[in-house]
């Protein structure tokens, strides 16, 4: 068996024990196109190398080295001085079950994330990580092991499309922010993100994603969905529910600590006042701890007194295996439990898993993997 299929993302001790690298020279990619010219020119260089760069990058060049159509001198000039924000692919495994690759991203610094890319009916879509490690801490992630090291700049997550679609040669019409990290915990670099992944200005570079096409996925950061709300991108938002009382989900999810049930789907439904976009909440079933017919009626009722007519979604997730913490979930009980709040007059579906062969299902990303 593969080394990082038999222990992917597992951190050394001393891993966890050593300092942080030195933070990255600045990235290019997340200038976005106008500001990398204004930083070319600054540079004594013409404005319309920007393009070709910028071009480069949003193709899933890495390394300066390879932008063979600028002059030798400049090529040197930026390595010296940046680097591009697009990670290089240390490792890629490849799901002999459903074709879902997972990658391991080595950023400029020495960090490494990983991502995911699925495939579906309707084309390519990528699981991209926000940050570097995860400082949530939810039972049922892999993510979170080690805490966080460091957040990831707006070109860093950007990088992550653009290197998985020069690598899968094919192109990717979908993002959901499920990997590594909280997403809203990262705030102004995903916004910045969400700003040119959705840029018209980036379609003739083949690297434009509609916001429709996109999803955020939370584990409830109260005054952050308040925030995204007034950004009005008409994307998909995902709360990671997962309990429906608030000692069960205190256990499961620290985060719950600071902010109550009560105030997370007052959040989602002020959001929802203001978007007019169905939310779905994210539910990872745990034998024994929140999957019970008694669970389901209170889930049931519990998203019925906040959401009221408001259409929303809730994804059933059968607990994905995490070494030293849970066991894989059965979906034959996932889908008794769709059952049960779809005759309460809930929608609900039982997530397809994808890639469980090279750990790349929900909440098994993890940071530092192959190491």
């Amino acid at each position: 068996m593969d080394k990082l299929s038999e222990n992917a993302g597992l951190v050394k001790p001393e891993a966890l024990k050593a300092e942080a690298l030195e933070a990255p020279a600045p990235d290019l990619l997340s200038m976005g196109e106008k500001g990398l010219g204004a930083e070319i020119e600054k540079l004594g260089f013409p404005r319309y190398r920007a393009g070709q760069i910028w071009r480069q990058m949003l193709a899933g060049t890495s390394d300066f080295s390879e932008m063979t159509d600028l002059p030798l001198a400049m090529r040197q000039t930026l390595a010296e001085r940046y680097v591009t924000g697009v990670p290089a692919i240390e490792r890629r495994l490849i799901s002999k079950i459903d074709g879902t690759r997972k990658y391991l991203f080595r950023c400029a610094d020495g960090e490494t994330i990983e991502s995911a890319l699925m495939e579906y009916r309707h084309g390519l879509t990528i699981c991209v990580s926000t940050q570097v490690g995860c400082n949530m801490a939810c039972a049922f992630c892999a993510s979170g092991i080690g805490g966080k090291r460091r957040d990831l700049t707006a070109g860093e997550i950007l990088g992550q499309v653009a290197a998985a679609q020069r690598d899968v040669g094919r192109r990717i019409s979908g993002v959901v922010m499920m990997g590594i990290g909280e997403p809203l915990d990262n705030y102004d670099a995903v916004i910045s993100f969400l700003g040119e992944i959705t840029s018209s200005s980036n379609e003739k570079y083949g690297l434009c994603i509609g916001a429709r096409h996109i999803s955020l996925s939370t584990c409830g950061l109260c005054d952050k969905i308040e925030r995204l709300a007034g950004e009005r991108y008409e994307i998909t938002l995902s709360i990671s529910l997962h309990a429906a009382d608030d000692e069960t989900r205190r256990q499961l999810m620290p985060v719950a600590k600071r902010w109550s049930l009560d105030d997370l789907l007052s959040a989602c439904r002020d959001y929802f006042n203001r978007t007019h976009r169905r939310i779905s909440f994210e539910y990872t079933l745990v034998p024994g701890r929140n999957d019970s017919p008694s669970d389901a009626g209170k889930l049931a009722a519990l998203l019925k007194r906040y959401m009221g007519a408001r259409p929303f979604h809730v994804n059933l997730i059968p607990v994905n295996a995490v070494e030293g913490r849970f066991a894989a979930g059965s979906r034959a009980s996932a889908a008794r439990f769709a059952a049960g709040l779809t005759r309460l007059g809930v929608n609900a579906t039982v997530r397809r898993t994808l890639g469980p062969d090279i750990n790349a299902s929900c909440g098994q990303l993890r940071r530092g993997a192959g190491e």
